[in-house]
């Protein structure tokens, strides 16, 4: 399975039909999970997010509900203006397998911007429902991501080949094809899998929020022709060449990898709401506060029926990512969360490989925001304003865990484990 492919499974895994092990599932829960179309869909949500705030289990529900509604948003917003995904780490918000929009809408950098506030919004209104839920609320829920989707096409229904499953497989392949399938894929999810949904809808608002935080308008202009061919973006009648010459894929061809070059060239974005680069530093810590909240309750588990996230003491591999899970790997883990805390409290620094003697102090970076320019965050200069003395993180620090998730293993664990 692609880094790509275990992110978006995590992104998505909570979304499905529900029955509770415990206790009766709301109606509106089966009807939200089980929809085929988005007014349905819609409709029983409303309705979970009215019984929300005196019943857990519909709170549950409808946080899982507005989270991959958000997802919708964000592909909804893609799509409408053909979007061509890039299958690239450096954009990991623009992944979603978006099928392909054969009379795109023209794309203007304000709309663009208002589908990052959409979605970074949506995630915010999941992240407060699924914190409303009591930490020892009795949640028991069996998900079969065949029989849930989102509509990715803007048709208004909720097909088989938009099914969680199918777009998982999606993205394993690097592409989505009508009729894809996938083996079923069911699991039982409880209070600590909240945690981890929520701590990925903090994830993704952090990234949003980064974005917005800065003007990338001299980006959008100069290079998002690459991920919008037929948006009538400013540089597309020159630098786009006939629909037959263009490729799926980022590195399809020789104009794309132009393009992304020169993308990564234009990432020198002024600060125009730094409100929200500071935001960012907090989400991420409150993506590592849910972490350790989310194994402190499997740990507690005593139960090992269909885990997805298992504890030491839940012994089977996952069907997803084939992974098991041991005690090695959670102390390995828990290690890794308080370095990114410490790091983002700015009591340990990022070592750069030309410095010596002196660290970055995340917190500060975001604390403190000043134009971002990748390429100078590289090479040295855009990073100098953050450098200072101070216990500097080693390349020993980052082995050492590493070693515990089998060496290239630590990304996959990582990406599973939230």
């Amino acid at each position: 399975m692609t880094r790509i492919a275990g992110l978006m499974a995590s992104a998505f895994i909570l979304l499905g039909p529900l029955s509770s092990a415990h206790a009766a599932m709301p109606e509106a829960a089966t009807a939200l999970f089980e929809a085929k179309t988005v007014a349905a869909r819609d409709s029983a949500l409303s309705t979970l997010e009215a019984a929300a705030p005196r019943d857990p289990a519909s709170a549950y529900a409808a946080g899982a509900g507005e989270f991959f509604t958000a997802l919708e948003l964000l592909a909804n917003g893609l799509h409408r203006h053909g979007f061509e995904s890039p299958q690239s780490f450096m954009l990991p918000l623009m992944q979603l397998p978006v099928p392909s929009n054969p009379n795109p809408e023209p794309l203007t950098y304000e709309e663009f911007r208002a589908t990052l506030v959409a979605f970074r919004d949506r995630l915010a209104k999941s992240a407060a429902t699924l914190g409303s839920v009591p930490a020892d609320a009795d949640i028991g829920m069996v998900i079969d991501l065949t029989h849930v989707g989102i509509d990715l096409n803007e048709d208004g229904t909720i097909a088989p080949d938009e099914s969680m499953a199918a777009i998982i497989a999606a993205l394993s392949r690097g592409g989505i094809s009508q009729g894809d399938t996938a083996p079923a894929l069911t699991f039982r999810f409880d209070r600590a899998d909240g945690y981890w949904l929520q701590g990925y809808a903090e994830f993704l608002m952090a990234q949003a929020d980064f974005w917005l935080a800065h003007d990338f308008r001299t980006t959008f202009d100069g290079s998002f022709h690459m991920l919008f061919p037929r948006a009538k973006l400013p540089l597309q009648d020159i630098l786009v060449p006939p629909p037959s010459e263009t490729g799926s894929s980022i590195f399809s061809s020789e104009w794309r990898i132009a393009d992304f070059i020169s993308m990564v060239h234009m990432i020198n974005w002024p600060v125009v709401e730094p409100e929200r680069r500071k935001a960012a530093r907090q989400e991420l810590l409150e993506m590592i506060r849910l972490s350790r909240e989310d194994w402190k309750a499997i740990r507690a588990e005593t139960d090992n029926d269909r885990e997805w996230l298992p504890g030491p003491q839940q012994k089977g591999e996952n069907p997803l990512t084939g992974l098991e899970v041991g005690e090695e790997q959670v102390q390995a883990w828990l290690a890794t969360l308080t370095m990114a805390e410490d790091l983002l409290e700015g009591r340990a620094l990022l070592p750069h490989f030309r410095i010596t003697g002196k660290g970055i102090n995340m917190k500060r970076f975001f604390e403190e925001p000043k134009p971002f320019d990748l390429v100078l965050s590289i090479t040295g200069p855009g990073i100098a304003p953050y450098l200072e003395s101070g216990r500097i993180l080693t390349s020993e620090d980052f082995d050492q865990i590493q070693r515990e998730f089998g060496g290239g293993g630590f990304l996959t664990f990582a990406l599973w484990f939230n």
